[in-house]
């Protein structure tokens, strides 16, 4: 303790030029209009909000900052949750939002989370956290990198990855419980939009994934978020920009995948970095936006890593971290009076979230150690002559001693020891509904994406062009026989090559999948229907425009039926790489590795198809068995032969003929059978299945594990960070 008070006191010394908080808050500052400690009177839920959903029409008087809710029927309790709370800043003249929203209070208690090591359980990435959030308000969870910020927010949220566990307690409206489909809404850091689509689109897709009932009821709710995140600018506009158009910049993506939680109409909205990758006046705009929202009723609560001062004043409470340990919770400006009696009161011109984490960030050490002998204009090069270590113990020391965490442990025990209304769980659109609306939505995006579907036709005409006028003029004599089969050979290998760049589409679709099943938008078995469906009329297109060139300007059998086979079997050809590529892009879910992955297995399936060395001769280890037998092109080769050769004959002297069979026999091995086509046909269409089957598993098991992990991202640094 010696060592504590005297490095204390020499910080002391260092801020000569701070203040108190009560003397440093600037009283025309708007964002500082609360007394600091003057802590917003506790809810019970005999004065709680109203739990039904009723309209509200939110005014701005004028002349004045504050805003006047009017209810039907009026809650006594919203002028408790405000009465404390910061104003937000004015609305413009008649602003409207449609409804207002039945928010739910959120305890937690003694929470621990350790994460998985090698052995056992024995990480503590968040120990004994305790704190709340109210209906109406803004709980913000802050700290350095690597604090736990995101670890605990899972945790609240009941999100946690299967590798780590979690002991304490959470209650939700005085209920241990957890949090049912349609109750919460949880905003990740990094979340897939999906750019052909304009923001009314895409929120009105995301609405018929998620609710139930006729589709004209969802318009209303998509509206009222598109209002409710002050998105109507920018309703019209594709998210990813068009062609020369830009797209949205960040602080509006960045409020559309909030919105995108809001069509559920959640009791709380959890937000992992809302500001993240914010410049200072987009996160302003975010913070006044989620202020507005936190005023209809709804429950926030999210992460942040350092704020300005102006969003710092528009938080309610604050829930400060550091290595696991919570250094405080509670009002917003009780955290800077906690700081100033633990001695570390905060300069007049630095911001409070900058003080706070150069206080208790164990980075600072390591720049101080590398910058010791540097001098400044001012002197020193820190003003912060103490250790962090010691800072952390004596703000955690002087946090468990003070009356803020008394407050916390009684009102804690007042949210807890009567239970109110349960959060019931929302329906969901069934199946066959997301089944559709998945289908249609890919089909949208097809039309729009000309890089990956519309340059991809054309990149098929001008191969299918060139193979063609390569080829070109064959004739029907037992002397065109192998160069007609190099051709049919060429034409199915290259194709097969060219259809990797789809692979990017691919990976845009693995992604957005991966998001919507987090948060229960969407299943494997409804993304596989709906990826299959909508992709049918864009192969089928490819393969009846690619088909009818190469096939007359080859010059092969002019029958329709021959025809319709030559077209259908491309056609399934090409469906059955479509599942290859999905597969290879669910296991690496890398641009480069999964490119290079179909490069070698198509290289591989080509040189054991039979043209460079006959089947039955190929070495039968590895080549024949299994290589050339799970080899599309072999089936898909033979099919197109046999549909050309049986049945014909070629005429060999003046007297003798040959069939099609005997002529092709020698350049490529098939059989004699006149149904042996449709055979054929038969094994692509069961491996087009198959693929599809593999990516079931694989979406059940890899990209569930893919996401743990990108969870556990976090955690992990954190867990080192302690270790170090």
């Amino acid at each position: 303790m010696e060592e504590i008070q005297s490095q204390s006191d020499n910080y002391r010394s260092s801020s000569s030029s701070a203040s108190s908080p009560a003397s440093r808050v600037p009283s025309s500052n708007f964002f500082y209009l609360r007394k600091p400690g003057s802590l917003r009177q506790p809810i019970s839920f005999e004065d709680s909000p109203d739990w039904d959903d009723t309209d509200i029409e939110v005014r701005v008087e004028e002349g004045g900052d504050s805003i006047n809710a009017a209810t039907t029927p009026a809650s006594p309790s919203l002028s408790k949750l405000n009465s404390g709370s910061l104003p937000s800043p004015p609305l413009p003249e008649g602003a409207v939002v449609a409804r207002k929203i039945a928010g739910a209070s959120v305890v937690w208690k003694d929470l621990t989370v350790t994460i998985k090591g090698k052995r056992k359980y024995s990480d503590r990435v968040v120990k004994s956290s305790n704190g709340y959030a109210l209906p109406g308000t803004m709980t913000v969870i802050m700290g350095p990198a690597r604090s736990g910020k995101s670890t605990l927010l899972r945790a609240i949220a009941g999100r946690l990855p299967d590798s780590a566990k979690m002991y304490g307690e959470v209650f939700v409206n005085g209920e241990k419980s957890h949090l049912p489909y349609g109750s919460y809404g949880f905003v990740e850091r990094e979340t897939t939009l999906i750019g052909s689509l304009t923001v009314r689109e895409f929120l009105y897709y995301s609405a018929l994934l998620q609710l139930p009932g006729f589709f004209c009821q969802k318009k209303s709710v998509v509206e009222d978020a598109i209002l409710a995140m002050s998105l109507g600018d920018y309703a019209n506009k594709l998210i990813g920009g068009h062609c020369y158009m830009k797209g949205l910049p960040n602080g509006e993506r960045r409020r559309v995948s909030i919105a995108r939680e809001l069509v559920m109409r959640p009791h709380i909205l959890f937000i992992d970095e809302p500001l993240y990758h914010l410049d200072s006046v987009s996160a302003l705009l975010m913070m006044v936006t989620l202020k507005k929202l936190a005023s209809t009723g709804c429950t926030l609560v999210f992460t942040i890593n350092q704020s300005s001062t102006e969003v710092f004043g528009l938080f309610d409470r604050i829930c400060l971290l550091s290595n696991g340990n919570t250094l405080f919770f509670g009002e917003t400006l009780a955290c800077l009076q906690h700081f100033s009696n633990a001695g570390f009161p905060c300069p007049i011109m630095q911001s409070p979230s900058d003080h706070f984490l150069r206080a208790i960030n164990t980075d600072f050490d390591r720049i101080i150690a590398m910058c010791k002998n540097w001098q400044d204009d001012q002197g020193d090069f820190s003003s912060v002559n103490m250790d962090t270590a010691v800072a952390i113990r004596t703000l955690e020391a002087t946090y468990k001693s003070s009356a803020d965490a008394a407050a916390v442990e009684t009102m804690i025990i007042r949210l807890t020891e009567k239970e109110g209304p349960s959060l019931k769980s929302k329906g969901k659109a069934s199946n066959a509904t997301r089944i559709a609306v998945l289908t249609w939505r890919s089909l949208l995006i097809m039309s729009r994406e000309w890089k990956y579907y519309w340059l991809r036709l054309i990149l098929y005409m001008l191969l299918t062009v060139c193979i063609g006028t390569v080829f070109s003029g064959l004739g029907h004599s037992l002397s065109s026989v192998v160069t007609r089969v190099a051709a049919i050979f060429v034409f199915v290998s290259f194709s097969s090559l060219l259809s990797i760049a789809g692979v990017p589409a691919q990976m845009k679709e693995i992604k957005i999948y991966a998001c919507e099943q987090l948060n229960q938008h969407s299943g494997a078995l409804v993304f596989l229907l709906g990826q299959l469906l909508s992709s049918i009329p864009f192969l089928f297109l490819i393969s009846i425009s690619s088909g009818l060139v190469f096939y007359f300007l080859i010059g092969l059998r002019d029958e329709f039926s021959l025809l319709m086979y030559f077209v259908l079997n491309f056609f399934m050809c090409l469906l059955v790489n479509e599942g290859l590529m999905l597969a290879v892009v669910t296991i690496w879910q890398d641009m480069f590795w999964s490119i290079l992955s179909l490069v070698c297995i198509n290289v591989v399936m080509m040189l054991s198809a039979g043209y460079f060395k006959i089947r039955s001769a190929l070495p039968r280890p590895v080549w024949m068995y299994p290589v050339s037998y799970v080899s599309f092109h072999t089936y898909s080769i033979q099919g197109l032969l046999e549909n050309e050769y049986i049945n014909t004959n070629f005429a060999v002297g003046q007297v003798r003929t040959i069939s099609g069979y005997q002529a092709l026999k020698s350049a490529y091995e098939i059989s004699a059978d006149n149904n042996s086509k449709w055979g054929n046909l038969l094994v692509l269409f069961l491996m087009a299945v198959g693929y599809r089957l593999l990516v079931f598993v694989l979406l059940q098991f890899r990209v569930r594990k893919k996401l743990s992990l990108c969870k556990l991202f976090q955690c992990n640094k954190n867990t080192d960070n302690n270790a170090r």
